[in-house]
């Protein structure tokens, strides 16, 4: 392995304008098929949304029967507020505006209460008419099947929301908001394409300020930057081929996007630290060497070859564990998932690409003089914060000294680590999971708000918060529908309403969150029911049952799939049991901990003004899966890290304790500053607006927080020292296999 990763440094090293050259012109292709895509369709245009579902479930065959069975169009809403609907000064002003609206090419029917006969007093208006008498609905629905669907829809919603307006004089309060399926799908995909930007604004100048911090200079702390701006363009364009074979979700983008970013800065950090300490061996501190030769050739190329055979190991090492922790997704039924797997693999695979090549291709570029101080190095004012957190390596320093205090009472230290992450864990035991839709949108969003003007004014206009699709008759739907009516939890129950061959039955939970815990025991309690025909249960509350359950059905699986991957890995690293099996459990206390920090700021409501956003009572439960795999990928890229460096001093005859103290003094400040930019660009994206861009970016940065400072810097050097040579302890059997497979040389 050692000759590979050192051939591969030297082909670069050889052809460094060429590498940089390849990788310009990758990137610059990668965000142009990105922004602009094949056909003029970017990738935000090939997102989709909505609350995440497993085919072939209940709720998305029920669903699916509803789509397939509806033979009108898509419809286009308008609530109108500050507005007396029984004034006929009201319903002689909106008449010409409704035939407007039905002149549209393209409009099927338009639909308000005032055109009725008797108008609101007409019985059939009352859906139609706001609960408090303030307001009513205008309802456009189009053609099925326009060639030119969205260009008529848009034409619509500009003239709906001309209609307030259009009142004049019989209703000069009146105000609207316009609302549809489309509208809602195009408000979050634009606040995913805003989140973006703004989560890319905030994290990549404070990512670099924090490197510049730790290289001392702004030459070598731009190495990984440009790392991290070629994967997210190589990132962008893997997420627009994937999105033409899987159903892509318009989170999928600024989660992948941003572990893109993380995993790039880490290893782009560890090759460049590697390269200056290499470096510093070969060159004396002023840049001079005995034998002077040109950039690319002596000293550099050699320390170029040496990083690569180390970091460079290292680097893909980790990448391919972070990969199979993330490929573990890949295991379960729903699309959303897979799409979250297929994507974070590919974007792993970019990062580790440019470490390993547009890094060290511009390290040869750059030569000797990463060897000396920056120029920012050079300024008195700032020299000395740069002394204390730029890489100068030393066999004693403050990580070194750390490792000693905590090697002095290794059982206090130990005891002391898994008390916290066991208190951080507790808020986990009662974690609610939910799969929401347009609670998804940032408070003020006109969509957001549309949607609870209509559940709270226009609750029997409003679609029910579950629906049964019955294959019956109507006068056999309507009987069982009297027993659905008296069951716990059940508000009322809609008419039954033929839809083709089949009958939709309408049930209102008591509650005012279609997918609170009173929503699901309705589901539960229709589903118990043995109405003597095929019903299908579908609706929000029913697709979070079935999306949890598909969820649970495969974790085991996924869990032991990526356990044993790993567990042979570290062991082909290490050539010990005793070290994996270490760093798998200390790993899922961390992540239980991190959770356990989620579910009690976003589930619990803590912290809500200080975040910006306002609870929906439970964590999305594909951003656990998410948190799961990516937090878990991310906890064994440090400890990788960390064995590596340890593993490197015991094969050099070092005892074990020396072994972990010299470790953490070489990996520490690399684990920590890499930690510190990782957390600082998942905090970028929490400034976001989407509510499950901010959870997974909250939860992954706490997860890093907490392995790279609690778990590497004390529960992992305690354990290590209490197991002492333990640590190393494998079979003789397996010693055997790891002599004739070794990773670690």
């Amino acid at each position: 392995m050692t000759r590979v990763f050192a051939r591969l440094g030297r082909l670069v090293a050889h052809h460094p304008r060429l590498t940089v050259a390849l990788w310009l012109v990758l990137a610059v292709a990668g965000y142009a098929l990105a922004v602009v895509g094949v056909h003029g369709e970017s990738l935000f245009d090939r997102l989709s949304t909505g609350a995440p579902a497993v085919p072939g479930s209940e709720s998305a065959q029920g669903q699916d029967i509803l789509e397939e069975s509806s033979t009108g169009g898509p419809s286009v809403t308008l609530a109108v507020s500050g507005v007396d609907p029984a004034d006929p000064a009201v319903a002689e002003a909106l008449a010409p505006l409704r035939e407007d609206l039905a002149a549209i090419g393209g409009v099927a029917t338009v639909i308000d209460p005032l055109a009725l006969p008797e108008g609101v007093a007409n019985p059939a208006a009352a859906p139609l008419v706001a609960r408090d008498g303030d307001g009513f609905l205008v309802v456009v629905e189009l053609e099925p099947d326009l060639p030119d669907e969205g260009g008529v829809h848009d034409e619509v919603v500009a003239a709906l929301r001309a209609v307030p307006a259009g009142l004049g004089d019989a209703a000069p309060d009146a105000r609207g908001i316009v609302g549809s399926t489309s509208l809602i799908v195009e408000a979050i995909t634009d606040q995913v394409e805003t989140d973006l930007r703004t989560g890319e604004t905030v994290a990549l100048p404070v990512a670099l300020l924090v490197m510049v911090l730790v290289f001392g200079g702004f030459v070598a702390a731009a190495m990984p930057m440009a790392g991290a701006v070629a994967s997210i363009a190589g990132g962008l364009a893997a997420l627009l081929g994937f999105s033409y074979v899987l159903d892509m979700d318009s989170s999928v983008v600024n989660v992948v996007t941003v572990l893109g970013l993380g995993l790039s800065i880490d290893y782009g950090l560890l090759i460049v630290s590697r390269f200056r300490e290499e470096l510093h061996h070969l060159v004396d501190d002023d840049g001079g060497e005995a034998n002077r030769r040109r950039r690319g050739d002596g000293a550099v190329l050699v320390a170029v070859e040496r990083t690569m055979s180390t970091a460079g190991r290292t680097v893909t090492f980790s990448a391919v564990i972070v990969g199979i922790a993330i490929s573990g997704l890949l295991v379960f039924r729903p699309p959303i998932l897979r799409a979250f797997g297929a994507a974070g693999v590919a974007v792993v695979v970019v990062a580790v690409l440019t470490a390993l090549t547009l890094v060290p291709a511009l390290l040869t570029l750059t030569g000797r003089r990463l060897a000396r101080p920056g120029l920012l190095a050079r300024v008195p004012g700032v020299r000395s914060v740069l002394r204390r957190t730029a890489d100068v390596q030393t066999e004693e320093g403050r990580f070194a000294a750390l490792a000693g205090r905590v090697q002095r009472h290794p059982w206090w230290v130990m005891l002391g680590s898994l008390a916290v992450l066991g208190l951080l864990a507790v808020p986990l035991a009662h974690v609610e999971l939910r799969n929401s839709t347009t609670e998804l949108l940032p408070l003020g969003s006109t969509q957001r708000e549309y949607v609870q003007v209509l559940r709270e004014d226009y609750p029997a206009a409003s679609t029910p918060g579950v629906t049964v699709v019955a294959e019956t008759t109507l006068e056999d739907a309507a009987a069982w529908a009297e027993q659905v009516a008296e069951l716990e939890g059940v508000a009322s129950v809609d008419p039954p309403t033929p839809v083709g061959p089949y009958v939709v039955v309408g049930v209102r939970p008591d509650t005012d969150d279609p997918g609170d815990a009173t929503a699901r025991a309705v589901v539960e309690s229709v589903r118990d029911l043995d109405p003597g025909f095929p019903t299908w249960v579908t609706g929000q509350a029913a697709g979070q049952i079935d999306f949890t359950a598909a969820v649970a059905d495969r974790a085991l699986v996924a869990a032991v799939i990526v356990a044993v991957a790993t567990l042979v890995l570290l062991f082909l690293m290490t050539g010990s049991v005793v070290v994996p099996v270490k760093a798998l459990l200390t790993n899922t206390l961390s992540l239980a901990a991190s959770l356990g920090v989620l579910v009690w700021v976003f589930q619990d409501g803590h912290l809500t003004d200080v975040l910006d956003f306002a609870p929906v009572g439970g964590i999305e439960t594909y951003v656990v899966a998410l948190v799961v795999a990516f937090a878990f990928g991310l906890a064994m890229d440090y400890e990788v890290f960390l064995l590596s460096r340890i593993k490197e001093l015991w094969d050099a005859g070092h005892d074990n304790d020396e072994a972990v103290r010299l470790g953490l003094q070489r990996s520490g400040r690399i684990i920590t500053s890499a930690a510190a930019i990782v957390i600082v660009v998942f905090a970028g994206f929490v400034s976001g607006k989407l509510l499950v861009i901010k959870e997974v970016g909250f939860a992954l940065a706490v997860a890093v927080l907490v392995d790279a400072t609690l778990v590497r810097l004390f529960l992992v050097p305690a354990t290590m020292t209490v197991l002492g040579r333990a640590n190393w302890w494998a079979p003789r059997f397996l010693r055997r296999v790891h002599e004739r497979i070794p990773l670690d040389h």
